[in-house]
């Protein structure tokens, strides 16, 4: 069964797969595992690495920038130095909270360059509230995450945001991810009187669902191969998917395999037409049998399987052992423990190199939902499995990565060369962009671009009416009348609270069918399938929308507005400073005065030419690229 979009509209197409000729009905010999099987990087064991010594002693600031630095020695490149205390300011805000600093806080930072200021401000940032706000939005493209169902009539879910701000809670309270994961795959399990648990199994049926169609044990089918894919992708990194219906082409993953892992889920997953499954639960008695689907048809049973895990990555030290009592079969307890244990080699590699990716705008591994043989080659190999095997150690505490990650060296290098550097300088720079051109190796820090919540939410907060009230349902801001008319009734009620309107990004309602303008120009994903990194477009609308919108008009005008009382020198020097953190130039600062002369001559409305101005900020690359 596929779906595509048409029209704003998710339509079904059903595939009816005949046997190939001489294909006997319920005949399979699953292919064994080997041990050059095993031998693919990703599924080596941990094994003590040590951190290299390099000669750039002096630039290193802890043992990340040992192995980057040993990397670039290796390819005759250098470092570069770090960034300035601007550009580091705004790169941090945006990475870890996303919104911007604050002027104040800008100046503040600037002016004291101690590595006590520096270590502070990471501290601020990890421990405040927006930080889960941030993050919490990765986790959602990966976990399909939306509160309507999709497909034509896309009803709503309506409890579907208590798992969004189940996610923020956990991240802002550095839940370990060990424990993130367990509440995720078996939170109904292992905490039976706890409500917030049975919320976080939300994760695996947040894809889309088609509650009204005639064939439930088609739609059951289609579930539970939707929760096994996005598992195996999700959290060991592997394209489990490709063998619902054949054995994998590539990876040493079989047929049964994904059917035995699917059986996982089978007890927990109930069905009643015409409503959305809000979370996993099990009803005794547990004796149904499980059977591999031939040709992934799910009116064709094939032979019977037991629930049972991965054999590439499967061994007698990690074993896979459910405990059956009254109320659960205990096979996602079971699971649970299998992908979270120290023997498991994917889990902790996958996650690290998902937040590493979100720093640095790549991951080691570029391919992060696909660390099978078809995926890429490490870019820094004995630094993911060191950082993999610390974190561990570590408690799986997320924010300690972060930690870790940001006061390294390589995080604050410079992502561009000044003006008037020296020679040496300038030539280290040049060999860089020739024999690093994107940035793998890291000589450099790569820019990347605010994804369309950042923007959206941006904007709001230079204007200075960001509403920073959190959780609660989605809610629904005004749309432009050419798209409600794509809409069902009653599909997008906005908001009676106006204020409600000026929530951050993440607060925006969700549906499957439609997402907020300024997000989908700006590549937010459409949550029918786990997106492990976001596509960066270049696109007319964009700049469009930016230019034209009523978002973008109203939200320069209320900058415009915030500053209007202050003398006309201040206001330029504040709209500059709030927007793309920084002052600006002598020249700049000529053609803003001159320009907003000109304009507020002959109109009654002063803060016209301001608006403009505001409104041209909003549209600069600088505003929109983080260096």
């Amino acid at each position: 069964m596929l779906f595509f979009r048409l029209a704003g509209l998710s339509v079904l197409l059903l595939t009816v797969i005949v046997a190939a000729p001489g294909e006997e009905s319920g005949s399979y010999t699953e292919p064994p595992i080997s041990e050059d099987d095993r031998q693919h990087w990703s599924f080596h064991q941990f094994h003590g690495v040590d951190v290299p010594v390099t000669r750039f002693t002096q630039w290193r600031r802890n043992a990340i920038d040992s192995f980057t630095g040993a990397v670039l020695e290796q390819n005759a490149l250098e470092p570069q130095p770090a960034a300035s205390r601007q550009t580091l300011i705004r790169r941090l805000s945006f990475d870890v909270v996303g919104l911007p600093p604050t002027p104040a806080e800008i100046t503040s930072f600037v002016s004291d360059k101690s590595e006590e200021s520096y270590n502070g401000l990471v501290e601020r940032l990890l421990t405040s509230k927006s930080y889960g706000e941030r993050w919490a939005q990765h986790w959602l493209d990966l976990a399909r995450f939306a509160e309507t169902d999709g497909f034509e009539h896309d009803k709503l879910r309506p409890d579907a945001w208590k798992y969004r701000d189940w996610v923020i809670d956990a991240l802002n309270a550095d839940m370990p991810y060990d424990e993130f994961l367990r509440r995720q795959i078996a939170g109904d399990e292992l905490y039976p009187d706890d409500k917030s648990a049975r919320i976080a199994t939300q994760f695996c049926i947040s894809g889309p669902d088609m509650p009204d169609i005639n064939l439930q044990e088609e739609r059951r089918h289609t579930l539970l191969n939707e929760i096994t894919s996005t598992v195996g992708e999700v959290v060991l990194g592997l394209q489990i998917g490709c063998a619902r219906c054949h054995d994998h082409k590539y990876d040493p993953i079989s047929q049964a395999d994904f059917y035995r892992l699917r059986a996982i889920f089978e007890p927990a997953v109930h069905l009643q037409k015409n409503r959305s499954v809000t979370s996993l639960r099990e009803k005794p008695p547990f004796t149904a049998a499980s059977h591999m689907m031939l040709r992934g048809d799910f009116r064709r049973p094939g032979p019977a399987v037991k629930a049972g895990v991965l054999r590439v990555i499967h061994s007698p030290k990690h074993a896979f052992s459910p405990v059956k009592d009254s109320h659960t079969a205990g096979r996602r307890t079971a699971l649970a423990a299998w992908l979270t244990s120290r023997n498991n080699p994917l889990t902790a590699r996958v996650i690290v190199n998902r937040v590493w990716q979100h720093h640095f705008g790549t991951g080691i591994v570029d391919t992060p939902s696909e660390f099978g043989i078809m995926g890429s080659e490490p870019s820094h190999v004995r630094l993911l499995d060191w950082l993999s095997n610390w974190f561990v150690k570590n408690g799986w505490s997320l924010k300690q990565l972060h930690r870790l990650i940001v006061t390294s060296a390589t995080y604050q290098q410079r992502s561009f060369l000044p003006d008037g550097a020296k020679e040496t300088d300038s030539q280290r720079w040049r060999t860089s962009l020739n024999e690093d051109t994107d940035a793998r190796l890291l000589s450099r820090y790569p820019r990347w671009r605010l994804e369309g919540e950042a923007v959206r939410d941006a904007m709001l907060f230079t204007a200075g009416v960001l509403n920073r009230k959190s959780g609660g349902p989605g809610v629904r801001p005004p749309l432009p009348k050419e798209l409600l008319t794509t809409l069902l009734k009653n599909q997008w009620n906005v908001t009676k609270d106006r204020q409600e309107h000026d929530r951050r990004s993440i607060y925006v309602f969700a549906r499957r069918n439609l997402r907020y303008p300024i997000f989908e120009v700006f590549d937010r994903p459409s949550a029918n399938a786990s997106c492990p990194n976001r596509g960066v477009s270049t696109t007319a609308p964009q700049s469009l929308h930016l230019l034209n919108s009523e978002f973008s008009a109203a939200t320069a005008k209320r900058l415009a507005k915030s500053v209007a009382t202050l003398p006309t020198d201040q206001q330029v020097q504040q709209v500059f400073h709030r927007v793309l953190g920084r002052q600006p130039s002598a020249d700049e600062m000529r053609d803003a005065l001159s320009f907003l002369t000109e304009s507020n001559e002959g109109t009654d409305d002063s803060n016209d030419g301001l608006t403009h101005l505001c409104l041209s900020l909003f549209n600069c690359n600088e505003f929109i690229f983080v260096d």
